[in-house]
Parts: C-alpha cells; sequence; structure tokens
C-alpha cells in the first residue's frame, strides 16, 4: 500500500535583485515530480546541491505550499489537511539547532513531549524507551551541551518519535558527523525501520543509501531521472569500470581534456588531503590507463586503481558527471 503519493508536483521559488531597478526573477526547484512510497519502506532521495530534494522534503512535510500537483500523506491531502497530517509525521534536520543545550536530555524530550500533546503517563514510559532505542540510554540526565553532535542528532530522532509518528523525513541527517557518529546514527536508522516506521532518506552519501534503502530515486534539475533499488540502479553501469587515479595539483583545463577523450563515459573529481582524485568511468577498464597516464604526462600522479562500479558510479552518470 502507498502510504505517500506525489503527483506532478511542483514548486517555485521568486528571487528579487537590485535595488532601484528590481526585477523578479523565478527559479523552479521542484518540476512536476511524481512518485510514490510504499508503508514501512526506506525511500532514498538523491542528487547534486540544488536539485530540489531539500523542497520536496518540506513540501511534504507540510513545511511549504506547493505551487501545483497533489501529496497524499496516508490518504491525507498535505495542504487541505495539513494539521491531520503534522499528527503523522515526524521531521529531522541535519545538524545540531532545535534542542535546548542548558536542559538534560530528558528535560528536553518532557518539554517537546509537552508541545506535541503527549499525556505525561505516557511521555514518563516513552522517554527512557526511546533514549534507549536511539543509544542514549543511561545519558538522559546529562545537559545536552556536553553531548557530541552525534548525540544531539540522536537526541532530535527521539524527540521526533515522541509522538510515535509513522512517517518519518531525514534530510542529510549524518552531515556534519564523525565516522563513528554517522555509523552509531545509521544503526539508529535501521532500528526504526525494524518498527516498520515508513522512512524518506535524503542524503549526499551513496554507500549510505545503498546500505539503507529499498529504493532510490534521483533527482536533478527538480526531476526525477531514476528510481529503482539501489541493485537495479547499479545496471546502468554494468558495462563500466572505474578508473581512480591519485594526482596533486592537476591544472582545470587537463581534467577538461581528459573528460572529451572518446573512450571516457564520464569524469569526476574529488579533493582529498591536498590530492585530487579522479574518477573515470569507460568502457574499456584497465585498458585506459596508458592513455589516462599519458594525458597526465609531466604531473605528479600517485596510486591508480581499476574497480567495479558502485550506485555512486550510477549517480555519476544519471546527472551528468556533476560533483
Amino acid at each position: 500500500m502507498n502510504i505517500i503519493e506525489v503527483q506532478n508536483l511542483k514548486r517555485v521559488y521568486r528571487a528579487t535583485n537590485g535595488v532601484i531597478r528590481r526585477t523578479t526573477k523565478e527559479i523552479v526547484a521542484v518540476d512536476d515530480l511524481s512518485f510514490d512510497i510504499k508503508e514501512g519502506e526506506l525511500f532514498g532521495l538523491l542528487g547534486p546541491n540544488g536539485a530540489g530534494k531539500t523542497t520536496s522534503v518540506k513540501v511534504l512535510a507540510t513545511l511549504l505550499i506547493p505551487d501545483a500537483g497533489q501529496v497524499r500523506v496516508k490518504g491525507l491531502d498535505i495542504v487541505k489537511d495539513a494539521n491531520e497530517v503534522r499528527k503523522e509525521i515526524g521531521f529531522i534536520f541535519g545538524g545540531e539547532r532545535g534542542l535546548y543545550w542548558r536542559l538534560s536530555g530528558n528535560d528536553n524530550l518532557r518539554y517537546f513531549a509537552s508541545l506535541y500533546h503527549v499525556a505525561p503517563e505516557i511521555s514518563k514510559k516513552r522517554i527512557p524507551y526511546l533514549l534507549e532505542l536511539v543509544g542514549l540510554k543511561g545519558r538522559g540526565d546529562e545537559r545536552v551541551q556536553g553531548y557530541s553532535r552525534g548525540m544531539k542528532q540522536r537526541l532530535h530522532v527521539a524527540r521526533t518519535l515522541l509522538h510515535d509518528p509513522d512517517i518519518l523525513f531525514l534530510d542529510e541527517p549524518t552531515i556534519g558527523l564523525d565516522p563513528v557518529g554517522a555509523r552509531e546514527f545509521r544503526d539508529v536508522i535501521r532500528n526504526l525501520q525494524s518498527e516498520k516506521k515508513t522512512i524518506l532518506l535524503t542524503t549526499h552519501y551513496m554507500f549510505e543509501a545503498d546500505s539503507l534503502s529499498d529504493r532510490v530515486a534521483v533527482i536533478d534539475k527538480g526531476l526525477i531521472v531514476a528510481l529503482d533499488t539501489p541493485s537495479a540502479l547499479k545496471k546502468h553501469v554494468r558495462d563500466l569500470s572505474v578508473v581512480e587515479i591519485e594526482t596533486f595539483g592537476i591544472a582545470p583545463n587537463v581534467v577538461e581534456e581528459i573528460r572529451k577523450l572518446p573512450f571516457v563515459d564520464s569524469l569526476s573529481t574529488r579533493e582529498q588531503d591536498h590530492r585530487q582524485i579522479l574518477h573515470v568511468q569507460t568502457e574499456r577498464g584497465a585498458e585506459a590507463v596508458p592513455d589516462l597516464m599519458a594525458s597526465l604526462e609531466g604531473m605528479r600522479v600517485g596510486r591508480v586503481t581499476v574497480r567495479e562500479p558502485t550506485l555512486e558510479d550510477a549517480y555519476v552518470r544519471l546527472v551528468g558527471g556533476k560533483a
């Protein structure tokens, strides 16, 4: 059964420029977006910065009104039945805002429980249960200002679950967390999956989407360019191999020259500890290495590896090689 139904969703922002001669420009954040999410499913929403992910989530969470289209949550219209929809959902942003740092974790949860109109006799039992669920058992009496960033993010989850919503929107929840904190938070998400919660997750971490999601939608320029299971999306690049080349101080014009080589399907780069890592997708696999190295003649090159493609490589191909 579909618990969320999005049909032809559109959202436009209007930006004003100038002081004397003011002009207004329309920016289409989401354009004719349609998808369904099944009950109990973890649905990943991926895309470059500015693709429309956060805007889509805010519309679904009743924080923004759509300009066109229809969205239903548990059969309720998010515009006409916004108050009823809010009783069924929880929303978590990435970051540390939204908590009272001078209060303890328990006091924060008791305060938010009163805002959610959770009866005291229910919250008294539910708060210890939620703290254990998110891995904060025994830490509830400590002030939040002494929590690590990962602990604060897990307290956000406990706060969001106080009224026991069936649907959770997680907008880049692991952004800024250290590797240990991010791993612990992914364990929290798996615990929520075991409780049969329906979850919409936006993330820039492909391995996170791969390991957690039942299905993934890739969105670019406000449109869905692919929607399937992670394993099915990987089939988009099964004809390719990925050559990773570690370089030191590569010039932008050299990157563009490599991108134009006839055997290069797509190319992306990332910075890592004063190094540049080139990710080249090519059908030629290891046979492409000599020609790639020739393009880098005279430059300092480190490690070179050839590997099978991942969900991240499928994503890069789908969005045209944008980092």
